[in-house]
């Protein structure tokens, strides 16, 4: 009898220590456990695009990219964005975007987010949510299916160096960032009234994105809520001559209480995800708060007024009445916006920082240790 309870006891071990393998978590110097994401899946608009808008429709050009990269890189924006800081935080390659054929390297996840999305179409782009998930599906079954013959063949000179891992599907980070457009959208073409009353309709897309993307072997998600959108300079300077309609930190407020009710829709979405999918586990982050605090107090943190973007038409230089444009500010990092839509890339360390530790996410978890959220079996 013994002797039959050591050998339950050493296969009770066997089975821990090959699920503690399956999961990748790993202990690190501060004693909290990491949870060791072997890729990243990311979909969304200009806000995470890595370069697959400059790719498939139109190059970004410089001075984008000036700041960090030294050269154009794919970004609205002078440097690095919040994606390319999970990345890092994460120590894994800034993200290839899906549509880029050139350099690829798809090892450790891929970009599908392009500039100009949406949730719903029509709008900015053609490459709406859906678009970015049937692209996914593809992406998805093609690499297996290449990795699969590869490993077979070893005498074919192709290699499997850039292509992601099958098993890893399930264990790597899906993080969706998308629903600024639809809103800025809804206020160019229609009224504040009815861009209040698409919201359910456009929030109702969601969980059926998740639903898709859970049934491909997804389990981590990393969701961003919209941003303060009445704060981007382009939102303000057309409101600039009403005063009444801005708040106390010169945000358009209207607008602001629009992307608010998105962002309640939003996480009650995610609250009801939880509860149908008890074996995924959902992060909703509050980049809405962490960029609102950042415009609140800009000044004290070495910023210019948040309505001052550094960048006036960064995507093509020209001259209009002696005003050369898309020449850049001399020091980007004293400016949140760069180029009046989209942030500059010290705005979006800023932001980074904050949201990544977990200090405006729910359950309020550093990204690292965000698997841990729920129990999850797959």
């Amino acid at each position: 009898m013994m002797g039959f309870s050591w050998k339950l006891f050493y296969l009770f071990g066997i089975l821990f220590w090959g699920f503690s393998q399956r999961w990748r978590t790993v202990e690190s110097n501060g004693g909290s456990f990491s949870c060791g994401y072997p890729a990243i899946y990311n979909f969304g608009d200009s806000n995470s695009d890595t370069g697959g808008i400059s790719a498939a429709m139109f190059e970004i050009l410089s001075p984008n990219g000036e700041t960090f990269f030294g050269h154009p890189a794919g970004r609205a924006c002078d440097g690095r964005l919040i994606i390319d800081f999970i990345a890092e935080n994460l120590k894994l390659p800034y993200l290839s975007a899906y549509l880029d054929s050139v350099g690829t390297n798809f090892r450790h996840g891929a970009n599908f987010a392009t500039g100009g999305s949406s949730i719903r179409p029509p709008g900015y782009s053609p490459f709406n949510i859906w678009v970015q998930i049937s692209q996914f599906i593809q992406f998805k079954a093609r690499t297996t299916s290449l990795y699969n013959q590869l490993t077979l063949n070893r005498r074919n000179p192709l290699t499997i160096s850039n292509l992601p891992r099958p098993a890893e599907f399930s264990q790597a980070l899906y993080t969706i960032d998308i629903g600024q457009n639809d809103l800025a959208h809804g206020f160019q073409y229609t009224t504040v009234k009815q861009v209040l009353a698409s919201i359910p309709d456009i929030i109702g897309q969601l969980p059926q994105v998740i639903h898709t993307l859970y049934n491909e072997g997804a389990r981590f998600f990393w969701v961003h809520n919209t941003g303060p959108i009445g704060c981007l300079p382009v939102s303000v300077l057309y409101e600039i001559s009403k005063p009444w309609n801005l708040d106390k930190n010169g945000c358009v407020r209207l607008q602001n209480e629009v992307a608010m009710e998105f962002n309640r829709q939003l996480k009650d979405m995610i609250s009801q995800l939880r509860a149908q999918l008890p074996f995924a586990r959902f992060t909703y982050v509050d980049v809405y708060s962490a960029k609102y605090t950042l415009v609140s107090d800009a000044k004290n943190l070495g910023f210019v007024e948040a309505v001052n973007f550094c960048c006036g038409n960064c995507t093509k230089k020209g001259m209009a009445n002696g005003t050369v444009y898309g020449n850049p500010c001399n020091h980007p990092s004293k400016h949140i916006s760069w180029d009046g839509i989209h942030y500059s890339q010290a705005a979006n360390m800023w932001v980074a920082e904050r949201i990544l530790n977990g200090s405006f996410s729910d359950p309020p978890l550093s990204i690292q240790s965000a698997c841990h959220n729920q129990t999850t079996i797959l």
